[in-house]
């Protein structure tokens, strides 16, 4: 690295004045590596120590981005420093009394996702927490940042403010601004838009076969009816980054902008292009959930290790339940596109045997360790706080509505935490979270909550959809029930789930298996469903299987039928209280849906 440019032109402040500033690099982008200077100024104490975060806001896991740092050095006055690492993100640098530090490390980025880093030849892009050294103690001193392009042509995107005299050089307020606030760097498209006077900008990099003016005119619409819900937008500049690639999906919220992937070629089939507006809506209505509106354990941020809080449920269960609902209030899909997705995921709700087993709270807490490192068996013993946490705020949203005629909803309660709780960024407590629900449907809750977000109990779907004229029905499977879910990898069929209490469960066989016969013919691909529909209920067949390369067969009486799909249906004869009820939630009739 030219560390000629290491300069900051007002280190001549009093020596109490800490000065930080990164330079980030990128000479041989092809390599994957950043190359980081952090040059440090007026530090006043001997020792100086370092740590790398373990994990970044909103992602809720342990990633241990140390791993991917090398090449430690520290330096003043052009002379080594002595250091020592203290443990696996701590390191320590003797610094004496020396006025001037400058530190030299790299990263390793080459995964490509909204939470850790990525470059290479085409763009390189960083999350704050992935890449920089904190300062314990001093996060709340300014940051600059330098940005160093391999090539010229290359623009830089971030959310936080240039600085004007010095060139791709920007200021972050603090070091959790500094993690909350990524970079796209390289040749990406760029739009601005603007939104309730305010600017926005949409960095896309990666080709697809998206329209950039029906892009633009849908997060608009997404945008302004989320600001209306809370009355405003709580910022002033606003940056969507977007990443396309094959069979890609995922976002990361941050306070004044958010990262998103997508499939490139995800935007001219409708249903797909559905979905990509709805995790554009999830990200964005995390401005205020999560971002402003946070639990007790996520006020302030520890770096060092996880942070607790049984109340994820709500900061992205009901995130998921608006983000399917804003776009349809948006006009951007009609109603029956609306329950197509809401069916979608109740199915996949009551076919995670996993609800049975971890309650609502106990899913939020335990995300650290559960939901990112799912395994065989994780469908048996957990159910998402995401999936859960829709389900909950539907039926809270349905309750709520019925009880005031419409005339109060959720909404309400967003508003409510948003004023109590989001404008001046005041941790809540469950019990608090519990306060204002109960304020809002004027009614005690400690039932519900007590057994359906602490407790197992099933979720009574019909019980709160039958005031709006609605009723869950299934549908059956057509073939008898085994209880495996299977997956084709490199011409071998193999066992990914045994269902819980299932036949293939009760008889012994266990996910990674490969199924290779029944009843003594061989079992191709994709063709296991149409072989169980030549089968009854309660008959017997034999199952052959490679389990760690040994030949095993396994007798099993097959089940009645499962439900393979529920769906929201009118009910018959819906009467008038009903059928206004509907109208007054989704704003259409409930003919609609037929």
């Amino acid at each position: 690295m030219n560390n000629s440019k290491v300069i900051l032109g007002n280190n001549q402040l009093p020596h109490t004045n800490v000065l930080i500033h990164y330079w980030v690099a990128m000479p041989q982008p092809e390599n994957h590596l950043f190359e980081v200077t952090l040059h440090l100024v007026n530090y006043p104490l001997p020792i100086l120590d370092l740590k790398m975060p373990v994990w970044t806001p909103g992602s809720y896991l342990v990633r241990e981005y140390a791993k991917n740092l090398q090449d430690f050095a520290a330096f003043a006055d052009s002379e080594p420093l002595s250091w020592r690492k203290i443990s696996k993100n701590h390191w320590q640098i003797e610094k004496g009394d020396a006025a001037e530090v400058i530190l030299r490390y790299r990263v390793f980025a080459n995964e490509l996702s909204v939470r850790t880093n990525h470059l290479d030849a085409s763009h390189g892009y960083f999350n704050g927490a992935a890449l920089f050294l904190r300062i314990p103690g001093w996060e709340e001193k300014p940051i600059h940042i330098t940005i160093v392009p391999p090539h010229p042509e290359w623009q830089v995107t971030t959310g936080l403010p240039a600085v004007t005299e010095e060139a791709n050089t920007f200021l972050a307020a603090d070091f959790d601004t500094l993690v909350d606030t990524p970079f796209e760097i390289g040749n990406h498209d760029l739009f601005h838009f603007h939104v309730l006077g305010k600017p926005h900008e949409l960095a896309i990099w990666g080709k697809g076969n998206y329209k950039p003016q029906k892009l633009l005119e849908d997060f608009h619409k997404i945008i302004e009816l989320e600001a209306q819900m809370f009355g405003g937008l709580p910022y002033q500049r606003y940056l969507f980054i977007l990443h396309l690639f094959d069979q890609a999906y995922g976002g990361l919220e941050h306070k004044n902008s958010c990262s998103l992937i997508y499939h490139r070629f995800g935007f001219h089939i409708q249903d797909k292009y559905e979905r990509f507006t709805q995790l554009v809506a999830h990200e964005f209505f995390h401005l205020w959930n999560v971002k402003r509106i946070r639990p007790k354990g996520l006020e302030v941020f520890d770096y060092d290790q996880e942070n607790y809080t049984d109340s994820l449920w709500f900061c992205e269960g009901t995130t998921s339940y608006y983000d399917l609902i804003i776009p349809f209030r948006a006009g951007i899909y009609d109603i029956k596109s609306y329950f197509h997705h809401v069916n979608e995921e109740i199915t996949k709700y009551l076919k995670t045997p996993g609800r049975k087993v971890q309650a609502l709270t106990e899913s939020s807490f335990d995300a650290w360790i559960k939901l990112y490192r799912q395994d065989a068996n994780s469908g048996n013993s957990q159910i998402s706080y995401y999936l859960k946490g829709e389900m909950v705020s539907l039926l809270l949203d349905l309750l709520i509505r019925s009880l005031h005629h419409n005339q109060l909803s959720f909404d309400d309660v967003m508003r409510k935490m948003w004023q109590q709780f989001g404008k001046e960024e005041i941790g809540y407590t469950p019990e608090q979270l519990k306060e204002v629900i109960e304020t809002v449907a004027g009614t005690d809750l400690t039932d519900f909550f007590d057994r359906y977000i602490h407790g197992l109990d099933e979720l009574p779907f019909n019980q709160y959809l039958e005031p709006f004229g609605l009723k869950l029905v299934e549908e059956l499977e057509t073939e008898p029930y085994l209880g495996v879910r299977i997956k084709t990898e490199h011409g071998q069929e193999i066992i990914k789930f045994v269902e819980m209490g299932s036949p293939a469960y009760t008889a012994g066989i266990n996910a990674g298996d490969e199924l290779l016969a029944i009843d003594g013919i061989k079992v191709g691909k994709n063709q296991l469903s149409e072989r169980l529909k030549d089968y009854q209920p309660n008959d017997t067949i034999n199952i052959t299987v490679f389990h760690q390369d040994e030949l095993r067969n396994y007798s099993i009486t097959l089940a009645p039928q499962h439900p393979h799909k529920y769906q929201l249906r009118p009910v018959e004869d819906p009467d008038t209280t009903q059928q206004e009820n509907f109208l007054g939630w989704l704003g259409v009739p409930l003919s609609a849906i037929k």
